[in-house]
């Protein structure tokens, strides 16, 4: 089994980095500053975002490599594994790492909204590549932070860089639809993809093995994760994922219900519903009348 540090506070990254923590519960870590980091597979216990300014090689996020590119940003959410275990060290570093502990937001708006930042939870070939114009906003947000950690911790401390904070991931919602936009070609091409993942599905015996198809199924068919799938599809169809699901499932569902041979539970199950009272709820809910009562308008 491979060696995982279990980092549980900012303070231990820091330790571990060889950097100077001025809050237990927050840091701005500037990598430029240190003469090397050695290479380790770490398990964060805290948030963090990364700032690589240049290109420093190959790194393991989960189960998957990605070649950091110029102006990169990263996020890591509480339990996750990134880092690798080669032995080596990066020299004279660059870059910035935002940490924040779950611990600074109680009490504040951030702490509701972080289920909202979705892209805590992107693998790590789905960082956002950031223009210059949008590295230096997101610059001016970590030297923000910065600033305050220097001030002398008061009451208002916890709020202003709670506030700093989420302005930052705001910022970072606006790049990742720009991103989401320039790479539109690449999304209608995704959609088709998932079209087709579908089809494919409901020709197999998969429905009858597996139940219904689910967004992480549909995601890893395209090597992307379930929140970056989801949120590209919602981007792209106005609907998310699981909803768009469910109405090609009402499609099909349709379309069986017109071939006459079979009744309303031999389609549910054909169509992976484990139970038909649930396929006969969620059809009338989408098409405004019962299984039943549309397949009546065909005999």
């Amino acid at each position: 089994m491979e060696n995982i540090i279990k980092l549980e506070t900012v303070q231990e990254y820091n330790k571990l980095l060889g950097a100077e923590t001025l809050h237990p519960l927050v840091s701005i870590t500037d990598f430029s500053k240190l003469k090397s980091i050695k290479h380790c597979q770490k398990n964060f216990g805290f948030y963090c975002v990364f700032f690589k300014e240049l290109e420093c090689g190959t790194i393991l996020y989960g189960r998957n490599k990605y070649d950091y590119q110029e102006g990169t940003l990263l996020f890591i959410s509480p339990g996750q594994v990134a880092g690798v275990n080669d032995g080596g060290e990066t020299l004279n570093p660059k870059g910035l790492a935002l940490m924040f502990h779950p611990d600074l937001l109680y009490g504040t708006p951030l702490a509701r909204r972080m289920k909202d930042y979705t892209f805590f939870s992107y693998d790590s070939n789905e960082a956002l590549h950031m223009s210059e114009r949008e590295r230096q906003i997101i610059l001016n947000c970590f030297r923000e932070i910065q600033e305050e950690l220097e001030h002398a911790i008061d009451k208002h401390t916890k709020q202003i860089i709670a506030s700093n904070i989420e302005t930052l991931l705001n910022h970072c919602v606006r790049f990742y639809e720009r991103q989401f936009v320039t790479r539109e070609l690449v999304n209608k091409d995704l959609l088709c993809k998932f079209e087709q993942i579908l089809r494919t599905y409901f020709d197999s015996n998969k429905p009858n093995t597996v139940g219904l198809p689910s967004v992480a199924y549909c995601a890893e068919q395209v090597h992307l994760s379930p929140n970056y799938f989801g949120d590209l599809i919602r981007k792209e169809t106005g609907k998310s994922a699981k909803d768009y699901i469910q109405l090609f499932i009402i499609e099909k569902a349709k379309e069986l219900l017109t071939e006459k041979d079979k009744t309303i539970s031999e389609i549910a199950y054909q169509l992976g519903f484990k139970y038909p009272h649930h396929f006969n709820r969620i059809f009338k809910k989408t098409v405004g009348i019962t299984p039943h009562k549309y397949q009546t308008q065909y005999m």
